[in-house]
């Protein structure tokens, strides 16, 4: 392991921790959390899936922001003024950490845990992208299951905007996955795998979530779980 790369890291994640304390975009347990599962995805994943956790916390943090008075006008506004908590860095991250941890003691897992750690990050971005963009930019709203027109920010509520919002999103960490390690096939995989996340997070959401037998942050971590693994059985099948 080269130690001056690890320090590098540690370094950058301790600068960024104490940058999103003091930026109120994150809790001090939430950016403690953050810091291990980033140095986790380092470890397995490299700078590529450094790279990526970096991307979906830039573009979940840019729109979560966006026209945040609007959203507190809609009462669509995140709770705690959208500082996240450790359990939502968890319910975003935990995945890509335990699949960082796993490439990093299992070296010969690491070429395809690689991929399912981006197709978890694909799905988390999708989710993000979508629900905070299309709760403002939607024009009509459907119950994922029903297609009958439903209330915009209820659990499991949709738009035809929000959803392509969502799938830009996981075009751009396609993207920068391929950009890393080479254009080919896997960009295709990661657009299936993070929109199948994204739609299985509004059915859960319609269902479970309404009902109040699974929370957010559950069903966020089924999302990303969802990404992760159809992007890894795509791989594993077609590759």
């Amino acid at each position: 392991m080269d130690l001056f790369r690890l320090g590098l890291v540690v370094a950058v994640l301790g600068f960024g921790m104490g940058y999103s304390v003091r930026a109120g975009k994150l809790t001090t347990a939430a950016a403690a959390t953050g810091g291990v599962l980033g140095l986790l995805i380092y470890l397995g994943g490299g700078f590529t899936g450094l790279g990526l956790l970096g991307l979906f916390f830039a573009l979940g943090t840019a729109a979560s922001g966006w026209r945040v008075a609007d959203k507190r006008h809609l009462g669509l506004a995140e709770e705690n003024k959208g500082r996240r908590t450790a359990g939502q860095v968890v319910a975003n991250a935990g995945v890509a950490g335990l699949l960082g941890l796993l490439a990093w003691r299992l070296p010969t897992a690491a070429p395809l845990a690689g991929l399912v750690l981006a197709g978890s990050f694909a799905a988390a971005t999708a989710d993000t992208l979508s629900s905070e963009l299309g709760n403002l930019y939607g024009r009509r709203y459907y119950h994922i299951l029903t297609l009958q027109p439903d209330t915009r920010g209820l659990n499991g509520v949709v738009s035809v905007e929000g959803t392509a919002l969502g799938l830009a999103g996981t075009a751009v960490l396609a993207a920068a996955y391929c950009t890393g390690l080479g254009w080919g096939p896997a960009f295709w995989w990661l657009l299936v795998a993070g929109t199948a996340g994204n739609l299985l997070d509004s059915v859960l959401g319609a269902t479970l979530e309404r009902r109040g037998m699974l929370s957010n942050n559950a069903v966020n971590f089924l999302n990303t779980l969802t990404g992760a693994l159809v992007a890894g059985g795509l791989g594993w099948w077609l590759g």
